[in-house]
């Protein structure tokens, strides 16, 4: 673990989320690994193995790909968080650029999408979004877009993946997004892009607009467990779903009422266990 974030150094800057670097380590360490279980049922769902040529938007801090590459998958991914993406490439290629380093292994971009198809110059089979929507109005909207650009690099009748965050009333985390979009509007009219339910269609309505062809969905459980409330209110702040709660307000005021928000899924031993389902929508090209 990361150490305790300094809530109150005189210098910081209490209106802004903590920095990159910090949070993204955090995302890694923390939070990162609670979709582990959507990632391994889409992947044993579509048997990816050493055939597989995955183009992953939004890669993040490299997980999924790890995963998939361990399964022998030829893995490429895209991400516009540089701090992210540069523990992505810690985990992916440690021997980047050594004398005798394996070529190849995978590969990452930083934002733009590569210029033509895999390593070996077939085209991707697979993409993946494994960043879930569907718990902020509008927090799909770049994703048509993203996919399609990332089209005309995957080979004809490919499969598209996108997730989303499983109905309210089966993810316990819902409440506590509520609060960052409570603390969000308090300073101002609400607007749109703060929390809304999931709705039943969201990621079906993804793939329409994108030109996909829905072949079949899936709800995981995806638990959210953390040692203890400071690591489960680190983990959270590091998704990025709270940071307009901390411009409207500071961060201490948001770390303390996502705290309090934790207290009914603290357990005695001091943990903190939340059950969410998430859903994925298998598509083709």
């Amino acid at each position: 673990m990361t150490p305790t974030l300094v809530r109150n150094h005189r210098d910081a800057d209490l209106s802004a989320p903590a920095d990159a670097g910090t949070r993204a380590r955090d995302w890694a360490e923390i939070q990162e690994r609670m979709l582990a279980p959507l990632y391994e049922a889409v992947y044993d769902r579509l048997e990816v193995g050493p055939a597989t040529r995955m183009l992953s938007l939004g890669c993040g801090s490299g997980l999924a790909m790890l995963v998939a590459a361990a399964r022998g998958a030829h893995v490429t991914g895209v991400d516009s968080d540089r701090e992210r993406l540069a523990l992505a490439r810690a985990r992916l290629l440690p021997d980047e650029g050594a004398e005798g380093a394996p070529a190849h292994r995978a590969r990452l971009h930083d934002g733009g999408l590569p210029a033509g198809a895999g390593a070996d110059g077939a085209p991707y089979d697979l993409i993946t979004v494994f960043e879930p929507i569907g718990c902020a109005a509008g927090d799909s909207e770049g994703l048509v877009p993203a996919l399609e650009s990332a089209l005309p690099l995957a080979a004809r009748g490919a499969t598209v993946v996108l997730t989303g965050w499983g109905p309210p009333e089966r993810c316990a985390t819902a409440p506590v997004l509520r609060v960052a979009a409570r603390l969000a509007e308090s300073t101002r009219p609400p607007r749109p892009g703060g929390w809304r339910p999931t709705l039943r269609d969201d990621l079906e309505d993804v793939a329409a607009r994108a030109g996909l062809k829905p072949d079949g969905s899936g709800r995981v459980s995806c638990p959210f467990g953390y040692a203890d409330p400071d690591s489960a209110v680190r983990g959270l702040l590091s998704t990025g779903l709270f940071d307009a709660a901390v411009r409207a307000t500071d961060r201490s005021q948001v770390e303390k009422e996502v705290a309090e928000a934790l207290h009914p899924y603290r357990r005695p031993d001091g943990t903190v266990w939340m059950p969410n389902v998430f859903r994925y929508l298998v598509c083709t090209t």
